[in-house]
């Protein structure tokens, strides 16, 4: 489908949908933008989080629940469920295939090497109380966010703010010009890319330099709530943190080393906080929301997913992350109401992506589980190439659900057929392989009904993505972390979708849906058009004039 036609549907889609909202017709006023668009990301949030510990809640989280538009079945449709594509898909309200940023790290088959997806050795970083070595731009992104159309389409140039723990997180959610980009570097320092300015920003460098991230290091992690207030156990089986931490609470901040101090530290409730009281600063500074203007704020938190992975869904840790990051969303909502206006600014909470339980917890329930090997994958591959094509190297590497081959090796297998069909049985018969499709195949949708196959799809990108996708069976995961994501299955998938705020009715919605509507929503409530999203304004939840 040409792009001009995939855009007509889409409008014809909106209009259609307006005509079955009570009371709502096409033709009818579009209430005034809101002052400031809020976009919360909270990395590696389940949807099911809310209904498991939703009870243990009582300020921002459970206010956006119990007053917001809260979709039950939002799900990404694709299988490379990371941090860097659902951030893409969020800011965009396009897929992977589409948006490019088909995992968080790729193989570069023209560098012989991993890329990083907002890696860019060109554009130097700016270090905010020490130098930082490392390059980040959206250089990669293929898709226009909705903050770059808000900046280009708006009457009145907003501000923009974009401030998360990974740089991939607020560079995605940033896009191509913003005000205030900003992530923490694990040596200790606040940073931003010279892509957004080549200087610190006066009152983060004095925000950061008089509450420095070193103070808190000698904090204990301890449980918020009353021991019996969680669900499950303390360490629970398969909880695997590194060291210094054990699987029982409390934790300690101090690791051998400073570096790992701030791993650490970010590992922990306390780098959310430290956040939510960056972004009360630059909504302050900034005066978000306090003009003749939309403003657009993203903040990323990115502690759950860190302790996620060591920890697992149903750990205390992961409930604790909540139960605190409660309060900091609680603290930020309270103070945009008191500096925006309760009903001038419009909320979207969700996540990039869900987690896995932990191999051994499911095992334990009696449920087929385990972990593929990556390693033995490519042995195993290498070992039957070779033995039809002669010995040799034959894989690149694997990463997430992608496999590729050393340059020329799979053209030669796709005419070699007895070697293509050994290398085929060879990746099906590691424990855990669920099914392998080929590029061909997913670029000319030769998939059938397969729901894996649509799936795989939407996460392929040509060039970018492996010369076989491989999935894994249900609760099997590629990692050696506790746990971690990266499916299509409905624990990596689903996630919250929340929207709240100026413009947004209250309630419960089952609809199907999915992240990549979150930036046509926002956009639309803007009174600005996103070229050609997959996504679809969620007109169930506007309120009609």
């Amino acid at each position: 489908m040409t792009t001009f036609f995939r855009s007509l549907s889409a409008l014809c889609l909106v209009h259609f949908a307006w005509c079955l909202v009570p009371g709502a017709r096409p033709s009818a006023q579009v209430p005034a933008a809101p002052k400031l668009i809020v976009v919360f990301v909270v990395d590696q949030m389940r949807a099911d989080y809310i209904d498991q510990y939703g009870h243990q809640w009582t300020s921002g989280l459970k206010r956006l629940v119990d007053e917001g538009a809260w979709f039950r079945q939002a799900a990404y449709p694709y299988v490379d469920t990371l941090t860097c594509p659902g951030h893409a898909t969020i800011a965009t309200g396009s897929f992977p295939a589409r948006h490019g940023m088909i995992e968080n790290t790729w193989w570069d088959r023209q560098q012989g090497a991993l890329v990083n997806c907002a890696d860019d050795s060109a554009t130097p970083s700016v270090g905010y109380t020490a130098p930082v070595a490392n390059g980040y731009s959206i250089h990669r992104l293929l898709r226009p966010t909705l903050s770059d159309e808000l900046r280009r389409q708006a009457p009145v140039p907003p501000r923009i703010v974009s401030l998360s723990l990974k740089p991939r997180s607020a560079i995605m959610m940033a896009g191509r010009r913003a005000d205030l980009v900003l992530w923490f570097e694990n040596r200790g320092t606040w940073a931003s890319s010279a892509a957004y300015g080549e200087k610190p920003i006066a009152f983060v460098h004095d925000f950061v330099t008089r509450n420095p991230v070193d103070r808190e290091l000698t904090d204990v992690w301890t449980r918020m709530l009353p021991a019996e207030a969680y669900l499950y156990a303390d360490a629970g089986s398969g909880e695997a943190p590194d060291q210094p931490r054990s699987a029982r609470f409390p934790h300690t901040l101090q690791g051998a080393t400073p570096q790992r101090s701030y791993e650490l530290w970010t590992e922990s409730p306390l780098a959310d906080a430290y956040l939510g009281r960056l972004a009360s600063v630059a909504v302050r500074s900034l005066q978000l929301g306090q003009g003749a203007r939309t403003d657009y704020l993203h903040v990323g938190f990115s502690s759950l997913d860190l302790v996620g992975h060591d920890f697992g869904p149903w750990s205390h840790e992961v409930q604790d992350v909540l139960v605190r990051l409660d309060r900091t969303i609680g603290a930020l909502v309270d103070e945009l109401d008191r500096l925006v206006g309760r009903d001038a600014y419009v909320v979207a909470l969700t996540a990039d992506h869900g987690v896995s339980p932990t191999p051994e917890w499911a095992v334990a329930q009696g449920v087929d589980a385990g972990r593929i090997r990556t390693n033995e994958m490519a042995k195993r591959v290498d070992a039957a190439i070779a033995a039809v094509l002669g010995p040799g190297k034959y894989v690149s590497n694997w990463r997430y659900t992608d496999l590729y081959f050393e340059p020329g090796v799979y053209d030669r297998l796709r005419a070699n057929h007895p070697a293509l069909e050994a290398t085929l049985q060879a990746v099906r018969a590691v424990p855990g392989v669920a099914a392998v499709f080929r590029r061909e195949d997913l670029e000319a949708e030769r998939f059938g009904d397969d729901p894996g196959g649509r799936a795989a799809r939407l996460s392929y990108y040509p060039g970018r993505s492996g010369d076989l996708i491989i999935l894994p069976k249900p609760y099997w995961i590629t990692a050696s972390t506790a746990t971690t994501h990266g499916t299509a299955y409905p624990y990596d998938a689903r996630v919250p979708l929340i929207l709240f705020g100026k413009g947004i009715k209250r309630g419960q919605y089952v609809q199907t849906v999915t992240p990549a509507d979150i930036a046509p929503t926002l956009a639309f409530l803007a009174g600005v058009t996103l070229p050609d999203p997959d996504g679809r304004v969620l007109v169930e939840a506007l309120k009609p004039n």
